[in-house]
């Protein structure tokens, strides 16, 4: 923008000094900005040897360049009498064009160099991880297990921000989906291959262990070499990416086709139409075949496709027409043609849309209780091999229902990165109903395995986890149908900014940049530990439906949608969404304080003192965040401060609620309240509470790709070996 400015200033013989000196500080910040950029190229340049002399010469050019446009826009060094108030400077522009050229070329070879190191870097990562999971497949010890799975944990935390990194700097929405999709992949299979490599490793003659283990190491592998390509921009064997085909899409074409005769009568075939036309049929056929759509639905859009060829054969008609005689009756003809045909299509695609998301909220709705799962986990300990069987028979009939509505959602989804999601989710439903019977299969044949049970619970999680996405995912679809795209959709019981906001005009709705987002990084950081802690507390609370609990996780999950914001992910996108969840938070904070008081009336006096303090300085800490929250403010520098203090303050009320919910169950079990807090230990879980290591935090919320996760296994793992 700089250079620009530079470039496309007015050419006038003279200039008074304020212009000068206006041209003069732009090259000066020219020459500063490239300092700093090539300073960063210098230091990369340094790291890695085999590119070093490359970059060394890049960042000399780019140097030489920026110098150079500060020398032709230094006033100083213009020989001019002092008397002279307008003076000429660089009337000739070829200089300074000739050094912006060389200036952007040599920034460029810095950016393309720099980039070539971070591909290798996550290539190298990926061989790595690929070498270490070879050696897990072949460990036959529990305890070098333990020792490479311990290595392997450290490659993947490696990895995991390197991908993590590289998905954020994608800017083809497409890729950064299949990139959030297989490091989706990576972190849930990271914690089954733990499970089932121990389940293996316990019992080594299991047909259904080995099945089990097998189908994790294969997805693993497929989604790290999906990260490759990604990153890579190659496809195997030099195979060209198919484009998922959606009937939106084709209507989409199809519309822009058909309205395009309005312009030119002559730029495409009738031929091309109808095929066209064919194609989206064909795809409708996907819904009408289908055993899960209903009878209805099903009349609906075989009416309306038969209605879309009538409409399309009078559209060709008319046009065949208008095409020898271009009278304005027939040109009149051809617009209601054109309007008819295009309101027939969008008919049909809200009616495939309707099929699609009704057939959706119904099925997630129906398996919502998870029946089948706990019916496996029951019958798998008490080894009842026929009830398991029996079981695993209707998780198969939930698997291919499942898949199905992905398939139908896929054609609905509006957009290339939801089509993707749908596919990954039917990939993952495809993948993990199996891996559930095998380990359901393996619990069964040996029900008295602690580590089976582990196992099949953790895949478990994994479908449960898969199933509450596609909620999420049905309310994106639907945002997108009913052109919400890029407003706030509801999340918990975040509001939607409205007409009664008062601070709606003065917070502008931004969203953070990269140099803002590694500012706040570290305290974003603090914060999703401190949601993992908050988990691993009130996970251990036996009675889930206390009060304080629910208070609990609810704000456990606002903070962490706060900490995905701080890293430009998750449902929070603007400044102004932030600050509604931080209001949100501190009520919901303060409910807490009440349930808090509550408590208080049901504990002996001696611990009452306590209980109020620490509320109280909830309520206190509450209010600070919600004044904080409302504050109005106006310019860039301001907003971030607000942002930056309100996390903040998130934070200092997350780490208090670290401390209040312990003393909460403490007391409860003390004073024989609500009939038992705590869910009952195994002796080595109790030793590991000793030491200090938190229990293990839910799935869906772990350290990037379930990293800290991985490291409490490896503890209990410790511990397990050493008894």
């Amino acid at each position: 923008m700089q250079i620009t400015t530079l470039i496309n200033h007015k050419d006038k013989p003279k200039r008074s000094d304020k212009t000068l000196q206006a041209i003069q500080r732009v090259g000066q910040a020219v020459n500063l900005a490239v300092g700093r950029f090539v300073t960063v190229g210098e230091a990369i340049a340094n790291e890695n040897h085999e590119l070093k002399e490359e970059m060394s010469v890049a960042c000399i050019e780019a140097r030489r360049a920026g110098e150079t446009i500060a020398q032709l826009t230094d006033v100083a060094s213009l020989d001019h009498p002092e008397s002279d108030s307008h003076i000429t400077i660089f009337t000739d522009k070829t200089g300074v064009v000739k050094a912006a050229r060389l200036l952007l070329s040599s920034v460029t070879k810095v950016l393309v160099l720099a980039d070539r190191i971070v591909i290798k870097q996550i290539i190298t990562s990926r061989n790595k991880v690929l070498a270490t999971m070879e050696q897990l497949e072949k460990v036959s010890s529990f305890q070098e297990f333990v020792q490479i799975f311990s290595q392997f944990g450290n490659e993947m935390v490696e990895f995991a921000h390197l991908t993590g990194d590289r998905q954020n700097d994608l800017k083809d929405e497409k890729k950064k989906a299949r990139m959030a999709a297989s490091r989706a992949v990576l972190e849930k299979c990271t914690m089954m291959l733990l499970t089932a490599s121990k389940t293996c490793l316990r019992h080594p003659d299991c047909e259904s262990a080995r099945i089990n283990k097998d189908g994790v190491f294969h997805r693993m592998r497929l989604a790290l070499e999906q990260v490759i390509e990604i990153v890579t921009d190659s496809r195997p064997n030099g195979e060209n990416e198919m484009a998922p085909i959606s009937i939106y899409s084709g209507i989409k074409e199809f519309k822009n086709k058909v309205e395009g005769l309005r312009e030119n009568l002559y730029f495409l075939s009738k031929e091309n139409l109808s095929t066209m036309l064919e194609v989206i049929l064909e795809h409708t056929e996907d819904f009408t075949d289908s055993a899960y759509t209903s009878h209805e639905h099903r009349e609906h859009i075989l009416e309306l496709s038969k209605q879309a060829k009538m409409e399309l054969e009078q559209l060709v008609s008319v046009w065949m027409q208008a095409q020898n005689q271009k009278t304005k009756d027939l040109m009149e003809d051809l617009e209601v043609a054109i309007l008819k045909t295009c309101q027939c299509m969008n008919e049909l695609k809200r009616e495939v849309h309707n099929a699609a998301t009704s057939l959706a909220a119904d099925l997630l709705k129906y398996h919502t209780d998870h029946m089948v799962l706990k019916a496996l986990k029951i019958t798998g300990v008490e080894g009842n091999l026929e009830a398991v069987a029996e079981y695993t028979c209707k998780l198969s009939e939930q698997k291919e229902q499942l898949v199905e509505m992905c398939r139908l959602l896929r054609h609905v989804s509006g957009t290339e990165p939801l089509e993707i999601t749908c596919i990954h989710a039917e990939d993952t439903f495809q993948v993990t109903g199996p891996q559930i019977i095998s380990a359901a299969e393996t619990l069964a044949l040996h029900p008295s395995s602690k580590i089976a049970k582990e196992n099949l619970e953790v895949f478990c999680e994994a479908w449960e986890s898969q199933l509450s996405d596609m909620s999420l995912l049905l309310r994106e679809i639907n945002d997108v149908f009913e052109g919400r795209r890029g407003e706030k959709r509801v999340y918990l019981s975040l509001p939607r900014p409205g007409k009664h906001n008062a601070n709606l005009k003065a917070l502008k709705p931004v969203k953070l940049d990269t140099e803002e987002q590694a500012k706040i990084a570290k305290l974003g950081l603090e914060l999703h530990l401190l949601t993992s802690d908050v988990d691993s507390e009130t996970e251990k609370w036996e009675d889930q439906e206390n009060e304080i609990v629910q208070h609990g996780q609810g704000m456990s999950s606002m903070a962490y949608s706060m900490y995905l914001f701080t890293r430009g992910e998750g449902l929070l996108k603007t400044t102004q969404d932030l600050f509604h969840q931080a209001e949100i938070f501190a009520t919901e904070g303060t409910k807490l304080a009440s349930a808090l008081h509550a408590l208080s009336d049901q504990v002996h006096d001696d611990d009452k003192p306590l209980l109020l303090l620490e509320a109280e300085k909830l309520i206190s800490m509450c209010k600070q965040l919600q004044i904080t929250a409302k504050a109005s403010t106006q310019g860039k520098s301001a907003t971030f401060t607000k942002v930056d203090a309100c996390i903040l303050k998130t934070r200092n009320v997350m780490t208090l609620l670290c401390q209040l919910l312990p003393l909460c169950c403490k007391l409860l079990r003390k004073n024989k309240v609500g009939n038992g807090c705590l869910k009952s230990a195994p002796p080595w879980k109790e030793d590991r509470i000793r030491t200090g290591t938190n229990a293990r935090a839910p799935e869906r919320r772990v350290d990037t790709l379930g990293i800290k996760s991985l490291e409490n296994h490896v503890t209990n793992m410790t511990f397990l070996e050493s008894k």
